[in-house]
């Protein structure tokens, strides 16, 4: 896919990795639709730069719960640019136990709405201005909490809730890349710890100990957390390159998953002592 010319919806672009990835894009010369509803002071600065970078962005406040607010949402955006190529779906409300300790109703229901039904509100409403197009493509951001869950060096950063969120997003992803074909690409980014999003620059990570931020990295294993430049360079293969893949969940995550299976020595074996009877 040329990016030059395209319109892309960028959720989370006031913030951290959606930012970055609303960065390349705009420096690549895609017209950006940016919803934000809260963190005020993270939306200013946003404009401010996108602004100064001389972006061609429309910058709209919309709750991404509501099927109405998406749907006005979208309804300004077309009238603005006419099309939709891309959409990065990344939204989502994870609750560190480590910030807000044990479930209440009211954290439990912010992060299925906001991790799970959101996603599904912006894709069930974008989809049919995607298949108006011959080649168009969306990236679902989720996290490796659907794979963990709350146990070992992350109980302490994913939620019971959140991880249940995150496992359904990769079922969501297979049917609407079923429902998208052949026009529309729809792939998921599955994150692990990454500055941002679970470790550095967020809430919970200064209130593990150094030795609890270490347990996660060393059950990584290329032995770091993820940075936005790891997310961007992904997002725009999956964009420009990725042209025959849909459907699929690429696991970003430093080898985390794989972290906590050692790989025993290789034993001698018996084959060839003839000491041994068979």
């Amino acid at each position: 896919m040329e990016l030059s010319g395209k319109t892309a919806l960028v959720l989370g672009a006031s913030r951290g990795l959606g930012r970055a990835v609303a960065l390349a894009l705009g420096q690549a010369g895609v017209r950006l639709i940016l919803p934000y509803y809260d963190w005020p002071d993270s939306v200013r600065e946003m404009q401010e730069k996108f602004s100064s970078l001389g972006f061609d962005y429309l910058a709209l406040k919309a709750d991404l719960r509501k099927e109405e607010e998406v749907k006005e949402l979208l309804r300004q955006g077309m009238k603005h640019y006419g099309q939709l190529d891309i959409v990065i779906n990344n939204i989502e409300r994870g609750g560190m136990p480590i910030v807000h300790g044990p479930y209440t109703p009211k954290q439990w229901n912010r992060e299925m709405d906001t991790t799970l039904k959101a996603k599904w509100n912006v894709f069930h409403e974008t989809l049919p201005l995607l298949k108006k197009q011959a080649d168009a493509t969306m990236i679902v951001i989720s996290s490796i909490a659907a794979l963990t869950g709350r146990k070992g060096p992350a109980g302490l950063i994913f939620n019971d809730g959140y991880a249940a969120a995150n496992r359904a997003i990769t079922s969501l992803t297979e049917t609407w890349a079923a429902q998208g074909a052949p026009e529309v690409r729809v792939n998921e980014v599955m994150l692990g710890f990454f500055e941002h999003r679970h470790a550095e620059e967020t809430r919970g990570w200064p209130l593990l100990t150094s030795k609890q931020q270490q347990e996660l990295i060393d059950h990584t294993l290329l032995k770091r957390t993820g940075k936005s430049d790891d997310l961007v360079q992904t997002v725009l293969f999956l964009i420009k390159d990725a042209t025959f893949m849909t459907g699929s969940t690429l696991r970003l995550d430093g080898g985390y998953v794989l972290g906590g299976e050692k790989i025993p020595s290789m034993p001698e074996g018996i084959e060839g002592d003839l000491s041994i009877k068979t």
